[in-house]
């Protein structure tokens, strides 16, 4: 398997302090092509490691699947094109269960996906808006603004890559009822972390992701918001920005969409009904 961390020789600089040759962490970025019975279907610039995951979300994130069981199996094979022997580990060749549709046409990408984009290469905007077969509107669960707070800390801590190289992102899925941590995955794609915890749920027959929340370490864009819904995930939460494409999809799609989650402080774009703020109600009524 591909390493997550390289090393490369840097020179260090301080203004005015001079400067030192030293060697710096890297987050590994390499191509990954999903394949469905040898068909290539997507290349996406990702972070080595629980590559079957994230097939499997981007799977449920494009409409193809939308359970665990309609995944038979996944393995690596070769290089595209190499005509040899040796494993590469980017390739992923993955074979749907009997009676699953195979992709449409129109799924497969026109390009590549770069690890900053999630939606490059669709071949129009009307594709984007993949329709879910899971009714995220429909959940009624609701958590605590302080529990919700503390999902970035929380999240941060469980970083262990980030902590050697700085240049990962991260996401997380929590369990709103329980306040538990489901899974934590990083990537140098955003929304490949999202990918992973979303096949990681598939995996273990988790889908529709039911009470569950979505916690992201960058801004949440319209891709973020796509894939919680087709995951039926009732929360996202990022501790920047989200984009005006997901805070529309997210009225759409009767998603709690939350953006800024630093510290205490929060701002609630949509569904704010989940949320609950008790302290301050004890507070007020005292």
């Amino acid at each position: 398997m591909g390493r997550i961390t390289t090393r490369a020789p840097i020179v260090k600089l301080r203004v005015g302090g001079g400067s030192i040759r030293r060697a710096d962490t890297l987050a590994v970025e390499e191509p990954l092509e999903i394949r469905v019975a040898g068909t290539p279907l997507a290349v996406t610039m990702r972070t080595p490691g629980h590559d079957v995951e994230l097939a499997a979300g981007f799977l449920v994130s494009e409409g193809v699947i939308s359970t665990g069981g309609d995944l038979l199996g996944a393995i690596h094979c070769g290089g595209p094109g190499t005509g040899g022997s040796e494993n590469t580990y980017n390739v992923l060749d993955v074979t749907l269960a009997p009676g699953v549709a195979p992709p449409a046409p129109e799924v497969a990408r026109n390009f590549y996906t770069t690890s900053s984009c999630g939606v490059c290469g669709k071949a129009s905007i009307e594709a984007v808006r993949t329709v879910s077969v899971h009714d995220a509107s429909a959940d009624d669960v609701q958590v605590e603004a302080a529990t919700l707070a503390a999902y970035p800390d929380r999240l941060r801590a469980e970083q262990a890559v980030f902590d050697k190289t700085g240049g990962l992102h991260a996401a997380a899925l929590f369990d709103m009822r329980t306040g538990e941590l489901l899974v934590l995955r990083e990537d140098v794609g955003r929304h490949n972390a999202v990918d992973k915890v979303v096949g990681w749920a598939a995996q273990h027959d988790r889908l529709p992701l039911r009470g569950v929340a979505l916690q992201v370490s960058g801004r949440a864009s319209f891709e973020l918001v796509q894939k919680a819904a087709m995951a039926g995930i009732p929360l996202l939460a990022a501790v920047s920005a989200p984009s005006s494409l997901a805070v529309e999809l997210a009225g759409e799609q009767g998603i709690t969409l939350v953006g800024f989650l630093r510290g205490e402080t929060m701002n609630i774009y949509a569904r704010a009904d989940r949320i609950l703020d008790t302290v301050h109600d004890a507070q007020v009524s005292a």
